[in-house]
């Protein structure tokens, strides 16, 4: 979301509606900080998955004549 800024004594808007649209710029900012460092951390690997890599990694070492270690 973006918001753009406006003088602090707008023209028509009352004290309410300014706290309320700061109070929503406040929860944006909060979320897109959430959003960029969940982005961020990597998922953790499951014992299943692992155990798929290994696999795939020992069946294609074997195809071409390798042992797997």
């Amino acid at each position: 979301m973006t918001a753009i800024s406006a003088p602090r004594a707008s023209a028509g808007t009352t004290r309410f509606e300014r706290t309320l649209l700061s109070t929503a710029a406040g929860l944006d900012h909060f979320v897109s900080v959430r959003l960029e460092r969940r982005a961020a951390t990597p998922r953790p690997y499951s014992a299943q998955g692992i155990a798929s890599d290994a696999r795939t990694d020992a069946l294609s070492t074997g195809s071409i004549g390798m042992l797997p270690r």
